[in-house]
Protein backbone atom coordinates (compact mmCIF):
# COMPACT_ATOMS: atom_id res chain seq x y z
CA UNK A 1 0.00 0.00 0.00
CA UNK A 2 1.19 3.40 -0.95
CA UNK A 3 1.51 6.59 1.65
CA UNK A 4 -1.96 7.97 1.62
CA UNK A 5 -0.66 11.49 1.29
CA UNK A 6 1.24 10.46 -1.85
CA UNK A 7 -2.20 8.83 -3.04
CA UNK A 8 -3.85 11.99 -2.57
CA UNK A 9 -1.27 14.50 -3.57
CA UNK A 10 -1.05 16.65 -0.78
CA UNK A 11 1.70 17.38 2.27
CA UNK A 12 1.62 15.69 6.00
CA UNK A 13 0.52 19.10 6.47
CA UNK A 14 -2.34 19.61 4.27
CA UNK A 15 -5.61 21.29 5.83
CA UNK A 16 -8.81 19.03 6.13
CA UNK A 17 -10.77 21.19 2.79
CA UNK A 18 -7.29 20.40 0.88
CA UNK A 19 -7.57 17.23 1.48
CA UNK A 20 -11.12 16.68 0.79
CA UNK A 21 -10.60 19.23 -2.45
CA UNK A 22 -7.96 15.95 -3.55
CA UNK A 23 -10.21 13.81 -2.89
CA UNK A 24 -12.96 14.79 -5.06
CA UNK A 25 -10.82 15.71 -8.17
CA UNK A 26 -9.39 11.66 -7.70
CA UNK A 27 -12.84 10.43 -7.46
CA UNK A 28 -14.69 12.13 -10.07
CA UNK A 29 -11.55 10.97 -12.44
CA UNK A 30 -11.48 7.81 -12.10
CA UNK A 31 -15.14 7.10 -11.03
CA UNK A 32 -15.43 3.35 -12.05
CA UNK A 33 -18.83 4.86 -14.15
CA UNK A 34 -16.72 7.11 -15.74
CA UNK A 35 -14.40 4.92 -16.89
CA UNK A 36 -16.23 1.34 -17.16
CA UNK A 37 -13.18 0.05 -19.66
CA UNK A 38 -10.32 1.05 -17.76
CA UNK A 39 -9.88 -1.68 -15.02
CA UNK A 40 -6.75 0.25 -14.10
CA UNK A 41 -9.13 3.67 -12.93
CA UNK A 42 -11.05 1.21 -10.96
CA UNK A 43 -8.01 0.27 -8.67
CA UNK A 44 -6.83 4.02 -8.23
CA UNK A 45 -10.44 4.89 -7.64
CA UNK A 46 -10.13 1.68 -4.61
CA UNK A 47 -6.85 2.90 -3.56
CA UNK A 48 -7.42 6.90 -3.31
CA UNK A 49 -10.98 5.82 -1.24
CA UNK A 50 -8.82 3.58 1.55
CA UNK A 51 -6.57 6.64 1.43
CA UNK A 52 -9.30 9.43 1.65
CA UNK A 53 -10.88 6.90 4.94
CA UNK A 54 -7.24 7.78 6.57
CA UNK A 55 -6.72 11.33 5.93
CA UNK A 56 -10.40 12.22 5.61
CA UNK A 57 -10.96 11.34 9.01
CA UNK A 58 -9.02 13.38 12.10
CA UNK A 59 -8.80 10.48 14.67
CA UNK A 60 -7.58 7.98 11.69
CA UNK A 61 -5.27 10.72 9.99
CA UNK A 62 -3.56 10.98 13.97
CA UNK A 63 -3.10 7.12 14.33
CA UNK A 64 -1.46 7.04 10.88
CA UNK A 65 0.58 9.89 11.59
CA UNK A 66 1.84 8.46 14.80
CA UNK A 67 2.32 4.87 13.17
CA UNK A 68 -0.15 2.89 15.29
CA UNK A 69 -2.12 2.05 12.31
CA UNK A 70 -0.80 1.31 8.22
CA UNK A 71 -2.10 2.71 4.68
CA UNK A 72 -4.87 0.08 4.55
CA UNK A 73 -6.17 1.86 7.88
CA UNK A 74 -5.52 -1.56 9.87
CA UNK A 75 -2.85 -1.87 12.98
CA UNK A 76 0.29 -2.04 11.80
CA UNK A 77 1.50 -6.02 10.95
CA UNK A 78 -1.88 -6.16 9.50
CA UNK A 79 -1.45 -5.43 5.46
CA UNK A 80 -3.95 -6.23 2.71
CA UNK A 81 -6.45 -4.76 0.58
CA UNK A 82 -10.17 -6.32 -0.22
CA UNK A 83 -13.69 -5.62 1.26
CA UNK A 84 -12.72 -4.36 4.39
CA UNK A 85 -11.71 -0.47 5.02
CA UNK A 86 -11.59 1.54 1.66
CA UNK A 87 -12.11 -1.97 0.11
CA UNK A 88 -13.62 -2.06 -3.70
CA UNK A 89 -15.71 -5.15 -4.52
CA UNK A 90 -17.19 -6.32 -7.99
CA UNK A 91 -19.79 -8.44 -9.11
CA UNK A 92 -22.45 -9.56 -11.45
CA UNK A 93 -25.52 -7.68 -11.07
CA UNK A 94 -28.99 -7.82 -12.59
CA UNK A 95 -28.80 -8.66 -16.56
CA UNK A 96 -25.09 -9.12 -16.86
CA UNK A 97 -24.32 -5.39 -15.40
CA UNK A 98 -21.87 -4.89 -13.40
CA UNK A 99 -22.31 -4.37 -9.97
CA UNK A 100 -19.92 -1.85 -7.56
CA UNK A 101 -19.29 -2.17 -4.25
CA UNK A 102 -17.63 0.53 -1.61
CA UNK A 103 -16.33 0.13 1.54
CA UNK A 104 -15.62 3.19 3.52
CA UNK A 105 -15.25 1.62 6.85
CA UNK A 106 -17.37 1.07 9.45
CA UNK A 107 -21.17 -0.70 9.15
CA UNK A 108 -22.42 0.86 5.90
CA UNK A 109 -20.68 0.60 2.70
CA UNK A 110 -21.08 4.46 1.63
CA UNK A 111 -19.78 6.01 5.21
CA UNK A 112 -17.86 5.68 8.17
CA UNK A 113 -19.65 4.33 11.71
CA UNK A 114 -21.87 7.46 13.12
CA UNK A 115 -18.78 7.44 15.82
CA UNK A 116 -16.63 8.35 13.57
CA UNK A 117 -14.33 12.19 14.63
CA UNK A 118 -15.54 14.97 12.78
CA UNK A 119 -18.69 13.02 11.40
CA UNK A 120 -16.29 11.77 8.40
CA UNK A 121 -18.36 10.09 5.62
CA UNK A 122 -16.79 9.71 1.72
CA UNK A 123 -20.40 8.94 1.00
CA UNK A 124 -21.42 12.29 1.25
CA UNK A 125 -18.91 13.51 -1.62
CA UNK A 126 -20.12 11.11 -3.65
CA UNK A 127 -23.89 12.76 -2.84
CA UNK A 128 -22.42 15.66 -4.14
CA UNK A 129 -20.13 14.32 -7.17
CA UNK A 130 -23.05 12.07 -8.75
CA UNK A 131 -26.03 13.16 -7.26
CA UNK A 132 -27.07 10.62 -5.03
CA UNK A 133 -28.91 12.41 -2.00
CA UNK A 134 -29.00 11.52 1.50
CA UNK A 135 -31.95 11.09 3.44
CA UNK A 136 -32.85 11.51 7.42
CA UNK A 137 -30.02 10.04 9.41
CA UNK A 138 -28.16 9.75 6.79
CA UNK A 139 -30.15 6.75 4.74
CA UNK A 140 -28.99 6.52 0.85
CA UNK A 141 -32.06 8.24 -0.74
CA UNK A 142 -33.45 7.93 -4.26
CA UNK A 143 -30.89 7.14 -7.02
CA UNK A 144 -29.75 9.58 -9.26
CA UNK A 145 -31.76 10.69 -12.14
CA UNK A 146 -30.84 10.45 -15.86
CA UNK A 147 -29.52 12.91 -18.01
CA UNK A 148 -31.12 15.46 -20.08
CA UNK A 149 -31.41 15.97 -23.50
CA UNK A 150 -30.76 19.68 -25.38
CA UNK A 151 -32.35 19.72 -28.40
CA UNK A 152 -33.22 23.30 -30.85
CA UNK A 153 -36.47 23.41 -33.42
CA UNK A 154 -37.91 26.01 -35.96
CA UNK A 155 -41.26 26.08 -35.57
CA UNK A 156 -43.24 27.40 -38.64
CA UNK A 157 -44.90 30.78 -37.61
CA UNK A 158 -48.42 29.20 -39.09
CA UNK A 159 -47.89 26.26 -36.34
CA UNK A 160 -46.68 28.90 -33.71
CA UNK A 161 -50.11 30.70 -34.67
CA UNK A 162 -52.61 28.16 -33.90
CA UNK A 163 -50.54 26.23 -31.15
CA UNK A 164 -50.19 23.71 -33.50
CA UNK A 165 -47.71 20.68 -33.45
CA UNK A 166 -43.67 20.66 -34.67
CA UNK A 167 -41.17 17.73 -35.00
CA UNK A 168 -38.52 17.41 -32.35
CA UNK A 169 -35.29 15.45 -33.48
CA UNK A 170 -33.46 14.16 -29.95
CA UNK A 171 -29.60 13.98 -29.78
CA UNK A 172 -30.41 9.76 -29.84
CA UNK A 173 -31.99 10.25 -33.84
CA UNK A 174 -35.23 9.55 -31.95
CA UNK A 175 -38.38 12.46 -33.57
CA UNK A 176 -41.38 13.67 -30.97
CA UNK A 177 -44.18 15.36 -32.18
CA UNK A 178 -44.67 18.12 -29.73
CA UNK A 179 -47.74 20.47 -29.17
CA UNK A 180 -46.64 24.32 -29.26
CA UNK A 181 -48.02 26.00 -26.25
CA UNK A 182 -50.57 28.67 -26.97
CA UNK A 183 -48.65 32.25 -26.31
CA UNK A 184 -45.13 31.05 -26.82
CA UNK A 185 -42.21 33.31 -27.33
CA UNK A 186 -39.19 32.84 -29.61
CA UNK A 187 -36.31 31.00 -27.91
CA UNK A 188 -38.60 29.67 -25.55
CA UNK A 189 -37.86 26.43 -23.45
CA UNK A 190 -39.92 23.59 -23.32
CA UNK A 191 -39.19 20.88 -20.69
CA UNK A 192 -40.63 17.28 -21.94
CA UNK A 193 -40.48 15.35 -18.64
CA UNK A 194 -39.25 11.68 -18.68
CA UNK A 195 -37.98 12.14 -22.37
CA UNK A 196 -34.09 12.45 -21.30
CA UNK A 197 -31.30 10.06 -20.58
CA UNK A 198 -32.19 6.63 -19.18
CA UNK A 199 -30.09 6.82 -14.97
CA UNK A 200 -27.46 4.09 -15.27
CA UNK A 201 -28.38 4.23 -11.69
CA UNK A 202 -31.87 3.13 -11.47
CA UNK A 203 -33.55 6.34 -11.01
CA UNK A 204 -35.76 8.52 -13.09
CA UNK A 205 -34.81 9.30 -16.46
CA UNK A 206 -33.71 12.62 -17.32
CA UNK A 207 -36.19 15.56 -19.45
CA UNK A 208 -35.27 16.86 -22.97
CA UNK A 209 -34.85 20.49 -22.98
CA UNK A 210 -36.73 22.09 -26.06
CA UNK A 211 -35.68 25.13 -27.22
CA UNK A 212 -38.67 26.61 -29.78
CA UNK A 213 -37.31 29.30 -32.22
CA UNK A 214 -39.52 30.87 -34.88
CA UNK A 215 -38.68 29.87 -38.49
CA UNK A 216 -38.18 32.26 -40.49
CA UNK A 217 -41.21 33.48 -42.66
CA UNK A 218 -41.14 34.43 -46.91
CA UNK A 219 -44.08 37.05 -46.04
CA UNK A 220 -44.07 37.97 -41.93
CA UNK A 221 -41.52 39.46 -40.03
CA UNK A 222 -42.22 39.01 -36.14
CA UNK A 223 -41.90 42.11 -33.81
CA UNK A 224 -42.24 40.84 -30.44
CA UNK A 225 -46.32 39.97 -30.60
CA UNK A 226 -46.86 42.30 -33.81
CA UNK A 227 -45.87 40.92 -37.07
CA UNK A 228 -44.56 42.69 -40.01
CA UNK A 229 -45.58 42.41 -44.15
CA UNK A 230 -44.70 44.25 -46.98
CA UNK A 231 -47.24 44.94 -49.37
CA UNK A 232 -47.06 45.20 -53.29
CA UNK A 233 -49.58 48.07 -54.36
CA UNK A 234 -50.24 49.22 -58.16
CA UNK A 235 -49.85 53.00 -58.77
CA UNK A 236 -53.67 53.90 -59.28
CA UNK A 237 -54.46 51.87 -56.12
CA UNK A 238 -51.89 54.20 -53.97
CA UNK A 239 -53.15 57.29 -55.67
CA UNK A 240 -57.37 56.51 -56.20
CA UNK A 241 -57.60 54.22 -52.74
CA UNK A 242 -59.02 50.91 -53.33
CA UNK A 243 -60.11 47.68 -51.03
CA UNK A 244 -57.62 44.74 -51.25
CA UNK A 245 -56.98 41.01 -49.78
CA UNK A 246 -54.20 41.13 -47.27
CA UNK A 247 -52.55 37.76 -46.30
CA UNK A 248 -52.30 37.44 -42.55
CA UNK A 249 -51.94 33.95 -40.75
CA UNK A 250 -55.35 33.23 -40.02
CA UNK A 251 -55.80 33.72 -43.72
CA UNK A 252 -57.05 36.93 -46.35
CA UNK A 253 -58.52 39.70 -44.72
CA UNK A 254 -59.89 42.62 -46.63
CA UNK A 255 -58.02 46.26 -46.00
CA UNK A 256 -58.81 49.48 -47.30
CA UNK A 257 -55.99 51.87 -49.13
CA UNK A 258 -56.66 55.48 -48.36
CA UNK A 259 -56.49 57.53 -51.46
CA UNK A 260 -53.30 59.22 -52.67
CA UNK A 261 -51.25 56.66 -50.21
CA UNK A 262 -47.37 57.22 -50.67
CA UNK A 263 -45.22 53.80 -51.00
CA UNK A 264 -44.20 53.49 -47.53
CA UNK A 265 -47.28 54.44 -45.67
CA UNK A 266 -48.05 52.05 -42.63
CA UNK A 267 -51.08 50.62 -42.13
CA UNK A 268 -52.39 48.41 -38.78
CA UNK A 269 -54.71 45.84 -38.49
CA UNK A 270 -55.82 45.05 -35.46
CA UNK A 271 -55.16 41.28 -33.55
CA UNK A 272 -53.87 39.68 -36.79
CA UNK A 273 -50.34 39.84 -35.29
CA UNK A 274 -49.68 36.29 -32.95
CA UNK A 275 -51.19 35.76 -29.41
CA UNK A 276 -49.46 36.41 -26.44
CA UNK A 277 -49.71 33.91 -23.41
CA UNK A 278 -52.49 36.19 -21.71
CA UNK A 279 -54.88 35.48 -24.72
CA UNK A 280 -54.24 39.14 -26.51
CA UNK A 281 -53.11 39.31 -30.29
CA UNK A 282 -50.47 41.42 -31.53
CA UNK A 283 -51.00 43.37 -34.34
CA UNK A 284 -49.88 43.36 -38.23
CA UNK A 285 -48.46 46.23 -39.63
CA UNK A 286 -48.72 46.17 -43.16
CA UNK A 287 -45.92 48.71 -45.09
CA UNK A 288 -47.14 49.56 -48.32
CA UNK A 289 -45.10 49.40 -51.83
CA UNK A 290 -45.75 50.89 -54.88
CA UNK A 291 -44.72 48.73 -57.88
CA UNK A 292 -44.47 49.49 -61.49
CA UNK A 293 -45.95 47.13 -64.82
CA UNK A 294 -43.16 44.38 -64.84
CA UNK A 295 -42.94 45.56 -68.91
CA UNK A 296 -43.18 48.86 -70.36
CA UNK A 297 -46.48 50.43 -71.52
CA UNK A 298 -46.39 53.01 -74.04
CA UNK A 299 -49.62 55.02 -72.94
CA UNK A 300 -48.24 54.32 -68.90
CA UNK A 301 -44.80 56.06 -70.63
CA UNK A 302 -46.83 58.84 -72.16
CA UNK A 303 -48.62 59.31 -69.12
CA UNK A 304 -45.45 60.12 -67.16
CA UNK A 305 -43.80 62.26 -69.45
CA UNK A 306 -47.28 64.71 -69.39
CA UNK A 307 -46.93 64.32 -65.82
CA UNK A 308 -43.25 65.64 -65.41
CA UNK A 309 -43.48 68.46 -67.90
CA UNK A 310 -46.65 69.71 -66.57
CA UNK A 311 -47.51 67.92 -63.36
CA UNK A 312 -43.61 68.22 -62.16
CA UNK A 313 -43.77 67.75 -58.35
CA UNK A 314 -40.38 67.56 -55.93
CA UNK A 315 -41.09 64.69 -53.44
CA UNK A 316 -37.66 65.66 -51.86
CA UNK A 317 -37.92 69.07 -51.35
CA UNK A 318 -37.79 68.51 -46.97
CA UNK A 319 -34.89 66.41 -47.17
Amino acid sequence: MRDPYDVLGVSKTASADEVKKAFRKLAKKYHPDQNKNDPKAKEKFAEANTAYEIVGDAAKRGQYDRGEIGPDGKPRGFEGFGAGPGGFRRQAGPGGAEHFEFNFGGGSPFGASAGGAGGFSAGDIFSELFGAGRGRGGRAGPPPRGEDYAATVLAPLDEVAKAGKVNVVLPTGRTLEVKIPRGVDDGQQIRLRGQGQPSVHGGEPGDAIVTLKFAPHPLFKVDGRDLRLDLPVTLYEAALGAKIEVPTLQGKVEMAIPPNSSSGRMLRLRGKGLEAANGVRGDLYVSLKITLPEKADPDFEALMRIWRDQKAYDPRRNM
